[in-house]
């Protein structure tokens, strides 16, 4: 049985996607219209879990990536319709020095997804916009304080435990967790389905190819 946060998780009768992601990884940010379109459409039938993966787990300067993402951000953008920010190509990208890891923003998604379980999508998403759009220092948890008060979170409270070793255990748990599930790429899709857990769809889809492999491994 697969496990989180250091516990195993339990069987539930509904249906449950697990969307696995990582908040630098540039197709995740385009998946996130298609894959909050799908939760608001599936919601009242299937729970909705995010992992991240930790593609990034050294911290440190962004260096030659940047060089890769000024191309690659492009192909993103044409393939899914999403936009990168101004702030994020011509501020984060051009300080080669600024601090490149997934783990920042996997703690801050472990501490909203424990403070508001049912919007992890939402979640998920709004902290990639931040970094991708709004061009956010991916370190800079007072600005990721400023997201969970959006969520209804205190910034104080956010802080006080996105800092924790509570949440730091919790993450490294959730990259194992990922890793034991057998997912090599991002984003993917997994349904599980009582003690059953496959994977649905691995890399970039579009909604409609998304919505028809999920509705018929679901409903078939």
């Amino acid at each position: 049985m697969a496990k989180l946060n250091g516990k195993s998780i339990p069987e539930k009768e509904k249906p449950e996607l697990l969307y696995v992601f990582d908040p630098l990884c540039g197709w995740c940010y385009g998946f996130s219209p298609v894959i909050t379109r799908l939760k608001n459409e599936l919601n009242s039938d299937v729970d909705f879990l995010v992992l991240s993966g930790g593609m990034v787990r050294e911290s440190g300067p962004i260096g030659e990536m940047a060089d890769y993402i000024k191309t690659a951000y492009k192909v993103v953008e044409d393939t899914t319709g999403v936009k990168f920010g101004e702030k994020f190509l011509n501020g984060v990208l051009e300080n080669r020095e600024a601090i490149f890891s997934s783990v920042p923003p996997a703690k801050a998604l472990a501490v909203l997804r424990l403070h508001k379980p049912g919007e992890c999508i939402e979640i998920a998403a709004r902290l990639q916009n931040a970094i991708y759009y709004d061009g956010i220092n991916i370190d800079d948890y007072v600005a990721y304080s400023e997201i969970a008060k959006e969520f209804g979170m205190e910034p104080d409270d956010f802080l006080s435990q996105v800092n924790s070793e509570e949440i730091a255990e919790i993450v490294q748990n959730e990259f194992k967790m990922v890793a034991e599930l057998g997912v090599n790429g991002y984003p993917s899709v997994l349904l599980r389905k009582g003690k059953e857990t496959q994977l649905l769809s691995r890399g970039y889809k579009d909604y409609d190819n998304l919505n028809k492999i999920v509705k018929d491994s679901i409903f078939s």
